[in-house]
């Protein structure tokens, strides 16, 4: 694999990476891996540990504001995303 960066900024991208919300996650990495054009998105992916649908769908959400505006203010996802809730009673 290609290295963009040396190991000890490497480190700092991945400790800050760790720090962010699962949105900022996704952004960050978008735009990371835009910065390094040819390869940035599988180096950015194996880098963060992240699957390129993840990384794809923060590039989505910062170059089109509609996505971005379906997201609630103060949460991760959209309305309906994530686990849903067991209702069965025990």
């Amino acid at each position: 694999m290609k290295t963009f960066y040396n190991s000890e900024t490497e480190q700092l991208m991945q400790l800050h990476f760790s720090r962010l919300s699962e949105k900022e996650k996704r952004q960050y990495a978008g735009i990371e891996s835009q910065k390094l054009r040819f390869g940035g998105k599988i180096y950015i992916c194996k880098l963060f540990k992240i699957s390129r649908n993840t990384l794809n769908r923060g590039l989505l959400e910062l170059t089109q504001p509609s996505l971005y505006d379906q997201i609630p203010s103060g949460k991760q996802r959209r309305l309906g995303g994530g686990r849903k809730k067991n209702l069965q009673q025990l």
